[in-house]
């Protein structure tokens, strides 16, 4: 029978993927490794979302003085001619708010500037969280990448083994076979943990605004990070260093001062008017002074409802504050959950899991050598082995990126 196309194109894709794999590999180990802590600093540095944030709160910084200031003067002049009389007016007037109320504008503005001073402290977290899960999930791969090719190195003996073997008559065909479609899973799974490191790599340079394709080294080996705090220390810091919580903190500051400033609408607003007058007729000069006071004459349907509106406002972002806490709260309880977990996890497949996989591997080469073993024994011992290790390696990541996210909700290190 003829081999299909779809098999042929199949082989010949994982030829490349075997020839290429060695030049990829050495080129990337032969960079110098990305460290985290430098990777942080680049991203609080360049970042585009943390660089706009921190613009947004320089913008709410300088509207502050603007409020506080009295409203811009009036200045005018006027001429006025009614033969034989000359009359020119000159003057400025100036708008003064009832005290209080600037003071109050300026508040405001504060809680502002301060909310968005914690928006751009939970940027800066929320960037170097996801970075830090995305270089987790990169050094997962990375330690996929070098479980899978030691395992297909391994597999290659395997297969020169029952080649051998076969030879003499001391196995069946189907041994060698099942070596080779193995090896063939394993270079296949080789494309996908490329196409997989690939995507991590354009995702961490978008985060340090670096073009896709810049060079990227590969991480830094990654350790053992134990918790520091309990569950109800998590909790208390969230209420004493969260900015995602300080944040909504301030709109509700921000709404009791709308409020205040609501009900000081009742009172009335002033104009300061001065004016110079010369008579050329006459020739005489004159001043003129006058006090405007603006009257909340529409207060049922204008002041009133204003502070209905503030009321409502504060009392909206009261109810936001109370959902985000138990949102955060509830976050903070499944990442503990899930860091719990993969710790327990570690420590088995390390101490017993994987010593007792590796164990039997050894046994059964051994066996499978003097012809004790089958060659399935032998081959389901190598990808048992195989996945209790990439098991490790991603419960190790798994528990780092719970950790990160904490972080990312708390502040603080977790």
């Amino acid at each position: 029978m003829q081999p299909s196309p779809r098999r042929n194109v199949m082989k010949s894709a994982l030829l490349w993927v075997s020839l290429l794999w060695p030049i990829l590999g050495a080129a990337e180990e032969s960079m110098q490794p990305a460290s985290l802590e430098q990777l942080v600093q680049e991203a609080l540095s360049h970042n585009p979302d943390i660089q706009a944030a921190l613009q947004r709160w320089e913008s709410a910084k300088a509207v502050i003085p603007q409020v506080q200031t009295l409203p811009d003067p009036k200045v005018g002049v006027s001429y006025k001619d009614m033969a034989p009389q000359k009359e020119m007016m000159y003057g400025m007037s100036q708008e003064v708010p009832f005290p209080g109320k600037l003071r109050l504008k300026g508040e405001i503005a504060s809680r502002d500037a301060e909310r968005l001073e914690q928006d751009y402290l939970s940027t800066q977290l929320a960037v170097i969280a996801q970075l830090k899960e995305l270089f987790y999930e990169l050094h997962f791969v990375h330690a996929s990448i070098n479980v899978v090719s030691k395992n297909k190195l391994l597999l290659e003996d395997f297969e020169q083994t029952a080649t051998a073997r076969y030879s003499v008559g001391q196995t069946a065909q189907q041994d060698v076979l099942r070596a080779q479609t193995e090896i063939s899973r394993l270079l296949a799974r080789l494309a996908t943990l490329e196409q997989r490191r690939q995507s991590l790599h354009a995702d961490i340079n978008r985060l340090l605004n670096r073009l896709p394709n810049d060079p990227l080294g590969p991480p830094q080996d990654m350790h053992f990070t134990p918790l520091r705090h309990s569950p109800d220390e998590l909790n208390k810091l969230l209420d004493q260093a969260s900015p995602l919580l300080h944040s909504q903190q301030k709109a509700l500051e921000r709404g009791d001062q709308s409020v205040a400033l609501a009900k000081r609408e009742y009172y009335p607003d002033f104009e300061l008017d001065a004016r110079g007058l010369h008579d050329t007729a006459m020739k005489m000069n004159g001043y003129q002074v006058m006090l405007n006071v603006k009257v909340p004459l529409y207060f049922a349907t204008k002041q009133r409802e204003g502070v209905r509106e503030a009321v409502a406002g504060r009392e909206a972002s009261f109810q936001d504050l109370q959902s985000l806490r138990q949102e955060l709260l509830a976050r903070i309880k499944d990442n503990l959950a899930q860091a719990e977990r993969s710790e327990r996890l570690v420590k088995l497949l390390k101490d017993a899991i994987i010593p007792q996989s590796s164990l039997t591997l050894t046994s059964a080469q051994a066996s499978y050598a003097v012809g004790k073993v089958d060659f399935l024994t032998l081959l389901n011992s190598l990808l048992t082995l195989q996945e209790n290790e990439l098991e490790f390696h991603s419960e190790m990541a798994e528990h780092e990126k719970a950790l990160a996210r904490l972080e990312g909700i708390t502040g603080v290190t977790p």
